[in-house]
C-alpha cells in the first residue's frame, strides 16, 4: 500500500490536550471510553493517592483557574513570520526576537523546544494598576469576575464586613489578583514544558504578587524544587510613608533539583585580583613587617563603600609574613574538628614555649601527618603562647570562588543610565539591569558556554544584552530567546515596546562586536526577527471561493510566501527555528532542505512529470549527504493538480526510501 501524507494539522506536541489524552490511554487503556477519560477508572487505577472530587485540597485557588490551565493545553493555531529586514546578521545568528501575544508564542514553540531550554528569565507586569494588558482573547470584566469569586449575584454586590470602607478596595483587589493569575498560569504552564531537567526558572517580582507568584510557581515546578526567594535592594527612597519601598525579588526554582545533587552553584569573588594586589600592597608599603602590613589591609577594607561587592571578603583582613606566604591575604579559620576522634587529639607543640597548645576537645582538624605538611608550609598560625589556639590561614587565591548569598545589592538606577546613554534619555523607564542578569544566568548554569535562554517577557531587551556580554566575555555559544507583546508605546519613533527590544539588541550587538578580540570574534550579536500572525494557511470556511475547485488550489493566505510556510512548518514540525536551510530550485518553485532531515516543496501545478521530477531531485539531494535518521517530506496539501500526481509522487518517494510524508 502506497504511503499517505499525513496531514500536518493532525499532529499534536507534548502538553496539548490531544497529546496529553494519547499519554494516558497508553499508560491506562482501562480508562479509556470511546476516546474519553472514565475518570472514577483512572481514580481506581491511581489508587489510595489519587484524591475524590469532594476532597477539600490544599492549595492556591482563584475564579478562572480552570479556564487558564486549559489555555496551556490548546494548541498554537497562528504563526510566525519571518522578518530578515529587521533582524540583523539572519543567516549566521542563533538568537530570536518574537514580536507578539507570548502565550500564544510559548505554545508555538513548545513542540520544537520541550526540554531544551537552560534558564528562563522573566520580569513579568507587577499588577500594580498600570502595566497588566493581556486578556489572553477574552473579555471578563471585573463585575464578571466578582460573579465568579461570589462576591456578587443577580441583584448585586455580596460583601461581607458592610461597615468597612475597605469593602470595595477588597472586591477589585480579588478581581485584579485573579485576573493577574489567570494570565501567568498558562504561560507558566507551557514553560515548564520547555526547560530541561537541569533547568532553571527565576522570575522578577515585588510585594504586590510576591505571595501568590510563589504559591503558583509551587505547584507548577513543585514545592521541593524551590531553590530560593532571591531579595534584590535596589537604593533607598527617603520620601518613603513607612519602609522605603526599594525591594524586589527573584524566585528561583529547578525543573527536577534531583538532577543537581552533585552540582554547587559558585561565582567568582568579586574583585579578587584588587584584595589581593591590597595586600601585596600593604605588605610593601609596611617595609614587609607582617603586623603592620595587616593594619594597612584593615584599614583598605574600611575605605570601601558600604555596598562595595568585595565586602563578601572581608574577613580577609590578614597579611602574611616571612614565616608563610609572604604579602598574601588571608583570614584564620578554626583547627579544630568538628566531631571528637581518637586519631585527631595530639600534642601540638607551641614554636616558642615549647609547650603543647590548647586543643579542642574534639580534636584537631587535621591528621599528625597532615598537620606536619601544614607546619613546615607555614599555614599554621600560633598565638603569644600555648594558652590560646593556634589557627589555619585560608588564603584568598586558593579560595577563588563563594557560595551566593540570597540577598544583593545593586542601585536600580544604573542600568537605567546606561540604556538611556545607548537608546536616548526616557526612551525606556526602569529597564531590567543586564549585569544583574547576567550574573545570575551565569550561576546558575555553572558558566556553560552552550546555554540556551528563555525571556517571554522581554521588556527593552535586556536578557539578551546580557547573553552578548557574557559571550564577550568568555568567548561563549551562549543564546537567547526573547518574546515581547506588541504594546503600544509611541515614543521618539518606536511605536511598539518589541520596536524598543530590537533596536537597543542592535545597537548593544555593535557596541560590544567593536571590542570583540580575536578569541571572541566568533561571538553572536545578531538575531533573527518574527512577529505573530495568523495561520499562512487559509481555514475552511465553505465560502464559494473554497468550493471552486480551480480556485481552492491556492490555500496561501494572499500576501504570504513559501519562506512563511516553511517557518509554519517547522514549528508544526517541532523543529529549531536556527535549523539551517539550504534551497535549490526545482520545477519551477523552491526545494527546501533542513539540514539533510527534512525537506520542504511548496510550488504548486504538481502534475504527473513534474512529481517525478521532485521525486528525483529530493532523492538526489538526500543521497548526496545521507544521515542516520529518517528522513521528511511536506508537501502542500493543494499542490497538486489531480490525486493521479499526488498518488505517482507518494510511489515515487517510497520507492526511494523515503517513510515519513506530510502535508500542510
Amino acid at each position: 500500500m502506497t504511503l499517505e501524507f499525513e496531514p500536518v494539522s493532525d499532529l499534536s506536541g507534548p502538553g496539548e490536550a490531544k497529546s496529553n489524552l494519547d499519554l494516558l490511554a497508553r499508560l491506562f487503556p482501562d480508562a479509556m471510553v470511546d476516546g474519553t477519560v472514565d475518570l472514577d477508572v483512572l481514580r481506581d487505577l491511581l489508587g489510595e493517592d489519587a484524591s475524590s472530587p469532594s476532597t477539600e485540597a490544599f492549595g492556591l485557588r482563584w475564579p478562572g483557574m480552570a479556564e487558564a490551565r486549559r489555555l496551556s493545553t490548546v494548541p498554537a493555531t497562528g504563526t510566525l513570520l519571518p522578518k530578515p529586514e529587521e533582524s540583523v546578521d539572519w543567516d549566521a545568528t542563533r538568537n530570536i526576537v518574537i514580536e507578539g501575544d507570548n502565550l500564544e508564542v510559548l505554545r508555538l514553540l513548545r513542540r520544537g523546544y520541550t526540554n531544551k531550554v537552560d534558564v528562563i528569565y522573566i520580569d513579568p507586569p507587577y499588577n500594580t494598576g498600570n502595566d497588566f494588558i493581556y486578556d489572553d482573547k477574552r473579555t471578563t470584566t471585573q463585575a464578571e469576575h466578582e460573579t465568579a469569586a461570589g462576591q456578587r449575584d443577580e441583584e448585586g454586590v455580596l460583601q461581607t464586613g458592610v461597615g468597612s470602607d475597605r469593602a470595595e478596595d477588597r472586591k477589585a483587589g480579588a478581581s485584579k489578583h485573579s485576573a493577574w493569575l489567570s494570565m501567568m498560569y498558562p504561560r507558566m504552564l507551557v514553560a515548564h514544558h520547555l526547560l530541561k531537567e537541569t533547568g532553571v526558572i527565576i522570575a522578577a517580582i515585588d510585594d504586590t504578587e510576591h505571595a501568590r507568584l510563589k504559591l503558583l510557581m509551587d505547584r507548577i515546578f513543585g514545592a521541593e524544587n524551590f531553590v530560593a526567594s532571591v531579595t534584590w535592594e535596589g537604593g533607598r527612597k527617603n520620601d518613603a510613608h513607612l519602609l522605603s519601598p526599594s525591594t524586589d525579588y527573584m524566585l528561583i526554582y529547578v525543573k527536577n533539583i534531583s538532577t543537581l545533587s552533585d552540582v554547587r552553584w559558585r561565582e567568582p569573588k568579586p574583585g579578587l585580583e584588587s584584595i589581593l594586589a591590597a595586600g601585596k600592597k600593604a605588605w610593601e608599603d609596611s617595609g614587609e613587617n607582617e603586623s603592620d602590613a595587616t593594619k594597612i589591609m584593615k584599614e583598605w577594607w574600611k575605605s570601601l563603600d558600604p555596598n562595595d561587592p568585595r565586602r563578601a571578603s572581608e574577613h580577609y583582613n590578614q597579611v602574611d609574613g616571612n614565616s608563610g606566604r609572604p604579602g598574601v591575604v588571608y583570614f584564620r579559620s578554626d583547627l579544630r574538628s568538628p566531631n571528637p576522634r581518637a586519631n585527631l587529639c595530639y600534642d601540638l607543640l607551641h614554636p616558642e614555649t615549647k609547650q603543647p597548645v590548647n586543643m579542642h576537645p574534639n580534636g584537631w582538624a587535621f591528621e599528625k601527618s597532615r598537620m606536619t605538611q601544614m607546619l613546615t608550609e607555614g599555614r599554621i598560625r600560633f598565638g603569644s603562647d600555648e594558652t590560646t589556639r593556634p589557627t589555619l590561614k585560608r588564603y584568598l587565591d586558593e579560595t577563588s570562588t563563594q557560595s551566593v548569598l540570597p540577598v544583593f545589592y545593586m542601585d536600580r538606577r544604573a542600568a537605567s543610565k546606561r540604556l538611556d546613554s545607548l537608546l536616548g534619555k526616557g526612551i525606556f523607564t526602569f529597564p531590567k539591569d543586564e549585569s544583574v542578569i547576567a550574573r545570575w544566568v551565569n550561576l546558575v548554569t555553572q558558566s556553560k558556554p552552550e546555554t540556551l535562554v528563555l525571556d517571554f517577557f522581554a521588556g527593552s531587551g535586556s536578557t539578551g544584552h546580557a547573553v552578548m556580554d557574557l559571550n564577550a566575555a568568555d568567548g561563549g555559544n551562549r543564546r537567547y530567546i526573547l518574546v515581547q507583546l506588541d504594546e503600544l508605546i509611541d515614543r521618539d519613533g518606536y511605536k511598539t515596546i518589541a520596536d524598543i527590544t530590537r533596536e537597543r539588541l542592535r545597537r548593544a550587538g555593535a557596541q560590544i562586536a567593536s571590542k570583540l578580540t580575536l578569541d571572541t570574534a566568533h561571538v553572536d550579536t545578531g538575531f533573527r526577527s518574527y512577529r505573530l500572525a495568523s495561520s499562512n494557511v487559509k481555514p475552511w470556511d465553505g465560502s464559494p471561493d473554497q468550493l471552486n475547485l480551480f480556485k481552492s488550489v491556492d490555500n496561501l493566505v494572499e500576501g504570504r510566501t513559501t519562506n512563511d510556510l516553511l517557518v509554519e512548518m517547522m514549528l508544526r514540525l517541532g523543529v529549531d527555528l536556527t535549523t539551517p536551510v539550504e534551497t535549490r530550485e526545482v520545477a519551477g518553485s523552491t526545494l527546501y532542505s533542513l539540514s539533510g532531515v527534512l525537506f520542504a516543496y511548496f510550488g504548486t501545478q504538481m502534475n504527473v512529470d513534474r512529481a517525478n521530477e521532485i521525486a528525483k531531485a529530493l532523492t538526489t539531494w538526500r543521497d548526496e549527504d545521507p544521515t542516520d535518521v529518517d528522513t521528511t517530506v511536506v508537501v502542500r496539501d493543494t499542490g497538486f493538480i489531480d490525486s493521479a500526481a499526488k498518488l505517482n509522487f507518494a510511489a515515487a518517494l517510497e520507492q526511494a526510501g523515503f517513510t515519513k510524508l506530510r502535508s500542510i
